[in-house]
């Protein structure tokens, strides 16, 4: 069974209006957009397939994790890296400007832990950032390139207990990679769980270390998608058991040992 909850939340196409879009580093960007359906059933690991061009150049959606959902205020927001002639067409969008997304789609972290350790590096950090919002005292691990990649420090500092940060360069925190901090930490016995998202490589590794402390891990995969909806098939992975999955609809969120030996 895949991980987090398993029924998928209801699906809407939006028409979204872009509330608020700041660039947050190089080719990095925050954006929120008024999607109050979505926004009611977002729930942490789930993302979103955003239209990015006319539906001519770039037919196909992309997908990004949702990095908050306010219900309150109707609005969705997503933190996005410019790898493409796509994404870059999203830099563009002004306050008021309106784009298609398709969500929510996928299933969710657990929150059957009662102190998790979240590892992040890069633009994986967007979607344990809302998981850090709606869960209570989760630490964060996070790594980057330099002191310039480090915002998240800003955005995780309202919403979790401790955070401990390494850098390629050493410009901020540890010098070193992310994983490097994962077994004196996890050492301690004070977590009960990991979430884990990012590179493939980092991603394993924490897996591999969590399993060494006997630490349940989730991570979410990040292939390519097509659809999102579970009819193309270009996402799928290949599982421990031998069987295929669909990230798309079976995850993003998948235990561990369900995807890595």
């Amino acid at each position: 069974m895949s991980a987090g909850v398993t029924t998928l939340p209801k699906r809407v196409v939006t028409e979204a209006e872009v509330i608020t879009q700041r660039q947050m580093a190089r080719d990095v960007y925050f954006m929120t957009v008024a999607a109050p359906q979505i926004a009611a059933d977002a729930l942490p690991g789930n993302f979103v397939m955003v239209q990015t061009g006319d539906g001519e150049a770039h037919l196909l959606r992309r997908p990004l994790g949702i990095a908050d959902a306010d219900l309150a205020k109707g609005t969705i927001s997503f933190i996005y890296k410019v790898i493409g002639a796509g994404t870059k067409k999203l830099t563009a969008l002004k306050n008021g400007e309106v784009l298609s997304i398709l969500g929510a789609l996928g299933n969710s972290f657990s929150f059957s832990f009662n102190k998790p350790l979240l590892v992040g590096g890069g633009i994986g950090l967007a979607p344990l950032l809302y998981f850090a919002k709606c869960a209570e005292g989760a630490d964060v691990v996070m790594g980057g390139r330099t002191a310039a990649d480090m915002f998240w420090t800003r955005l995780f500092k309202p919403y979790v207990q401790n955070m401990f940060v390494a850098t390629d360069d050493g410009t901020m925190g540890t010098p070193g990679f992310a994983v490097d901090l994962l077994p004196s930490l996890l050492q301690t016995g004070e977590y009960d769980g990991m979430l884990a998202v990012g590179p493939t490589v980092m991603m394993q590794k924490a897996a591999r270390i969590a399993a060494k402390f006997d630490v349940p891990c989730q991570v979410s995969l990040e292939n390519r998608m097509g659809c999102g909806l579970g009819a193309c098939l270009s996402c799928c992975v290949k599982t421990v058991d031998g069987m295929p999955k669909k990230v798309c609809t079976d995850g993003p969120v998948f235990w561990a040992r369900e995807v890595w030996a």
